[in-house]
């Protein structure tokens, strides 16, 4: 059974639980396991600007024992140069997974249709589940269980971090408040979907457009730049709309003492975070930063076998 990982909820409370498992054992020993041995090859797509995203991958592929091999998506212009089915085809005869970092959430699902292996979402639009399993390795590290754990995202609500930390948040039994303005609030689907999940794990998940309200003893306080890729002819248009819900000292203290702080970076000093908070003693967007290379190895571990182990399920 091929399994990819297209969004977060295309893993249940279960699986999700596993992966971050496996992550916390991978970053314990980074070289216990080595499913793409070979090695195995798998291929990384870019569409978009990366620096996290490509040395985490191909620094866990390594250490997987695999090798990767990097597409330029410039060069590539999949989709425009070759259809999306006819790459798809071309890749999947050669790679074990495929790891694409791009733009609209239908570009990656046309890829795992027609490929025959496991795709791999590295960013898109509308979601980021790789990045949201980095984020909440580094709560479980802090804190241990997440179910019951409080967490408030500042900003634009519709973007693809607050729609995974919606799916992903409420898979894992948590309590998500997203604070952005109405006129950014998460898609209503999203939305919807995201409390159904929790209806069922025990979590909770809320829009609030009171950046305070939101923040009101929570566990762990978490943004993402104002500007996403492909917005920045509007930079000076949500600075203004924003600017209430920038997370600096007078937000975080609305927050519980313990409370820690993340964001998946770049971040942008002086706008959606302070420097105080960002370099502050409850940052841990380093640890973050870091935990994608373990749980990206988790993943791409858990597709390639094809979902969980016999003695898992």
């Amino acid at each position: 059974m091929i399994r990819s990982l297209l969004r977060d909820d295309d893993l249940t409370a279960a699986e999700q639980a596993h992966v971050l498992a496996r992550a916390a054992a991978f970053q314990r020993d980074p070289h216990h396991a080595r499913p793409l041995a070979g090695p195995k090859a798998v291929a990384m797509i870019f569409d978009k600007q990366t620096l996290r995203t490509q040395v985490s991958f191909s620094a866990g592929i390594a250490e997987l024992g695999g090798a990767a091999v990097m597409v330029d998506g410039a060069l590539a212009r999949i989709g425009e140069r070759e259809s999306i089915a006819d790459v798809g085809r071309v890749l999947g005869r050669q790679v074990e997974a495929i790891v694409w970092r791009t733009y609209e959430q239908r570009r990656l699902e046309e890829m795992a249709h027609w490929s025959g292996v496991p795709v791999v979402n590295a960013l898109t639009d509308e979601f980021h589940p790789c990045q949201l399993l980095a984020d909440l390795l580094t709560v479980r590290e802090e804190f241990g269980e997440l179910a019951g754990r409080k967490v408030a995202f500042l900003g634009d609500g519709a973007c693809n971090m607050g729609h995974s930390w919606l799916l992903a948040g409420a898979l894992a039994g948590m309590d998500v408040r997203i604070a952005a303005p109405a006129a950014f609030a998460p898609a209503p689907e999203i939305l919807e979907r995201a409390a159904a999940i929790a209806a069922g794990t025990g979590g909770a998940v809320a829009h609030l457009e009171d950046p305070v309200a939101a923040l009101e003893g929570v566990d762990v306080a978490t943004t993402d730049t104002w500007v996403s890729m492909g917005k920045e002819d509007e930079a000076a248009e949500r600075a203004r709309i924003f600017g209430p819900y920038a997370l600096d000292e007078a937000a975080l203290a609305h927050a519980a003492d313990h409370a820690i702080v993340l964001h998946c970076l770049p971040a942008y000093r002086g706008k959606e975070i302070s420097a105080a908070v960002l370099d502050g003693p409850r940052s841990r967007v380093w640890d973050q930063a870091e935990n994608r290379r373990h749980v990206q190895k988790a993943v791409l571990e858990f597709c390639v076998a094809g979902g969980l182990p016999v003695e898992a399920v």
